[in-house]
């Protein structure tokens, strides 16, 4: 599930940098796993695995090598990349923390999608303050006429966010980018039986 989190994130960025749109179910439960900060396991970072089915058909689309998802790909290693300094960076995580908390509990009785692109906002804040100063940066690629809208931007940097979440929480678990290289039957396995039948 947490691999699975990275490539809907990851895949969620692709489409909003060319597109301008993206699917709003798939990026509110990335969304919502990066503001679940005291959650006790997986399930509760994202719910059900019905949530995470964008994240596992584009992991199952890379395993079986669909060039239609390089760039999906390219931005999960990034993300995996970014993981290691992260990593290391333990003030900065409870910064992060800190900085969260108040932004998962805004309620200001609006529209629940206007409450979510307010948290987003000021998640994309979050991000080029802390995230963005870190290397390797993660260079965006889209068309300028989407990546010139505020929204879509603000939306870009906290599925990045979710997106290292996701990686932190992969590592956790006991994974790392070598498990994806020679793992890949048995990813295949895990990803494809997070789908329902």
């Amino acid at each position: 599930m947490a691999l699975s989190g990275i490539f809907q994130a990851s895949e969620l960025v692709r489409q909003a940098a060319n597109h301008g749109t993206w699917s709003g179910y798939s990026a509110d439960t990335c969304l919502e796993s990066l503001l679940a900060i005291e959650a006790d396991s997986v399930e509760d970072i994202f719910g059900s695995a019905n949530r995470l089915r964008l994240g596992a058909d584009t992991l199952i689309s890379v395993l079986q090598g669909d060039r239609r998802y390089m760039e999906s790909l390219s931005y999960a290693v990034s993300i995996m990349q970014l993981e290691n300094n992260f990593r290391k960076k333990t003030k900065m995580q409870a910064h992060i923390g800190a900085e969260l908390l108040p932004i998962s509990e805004i309620d200001d009785g609006t529209e629940i999608h206007e409450i979510k692109d307010l948290q987003a906002k000021k998640i994309a804040a979050l991000y080029t303050q802390t995230i963005s100063t870190l290397s390797p940066r993660i260079v965006v690629n889209g068309r300028p006429q989407h990546l010139q809208v505020d929204r879509t931007v603000h939306w870009i940097r906290t599925l990045l966010f979710a997106g290292l979440r996701s990686a932190v929480l992969w590592r956790q678990l006991g994974g790392g980018r070598f498990s994806l290289m020679f793992g890949r039957k048995k990813m295949l396995e895990q990803a494809q039986s997070l789908l329902p039948g």
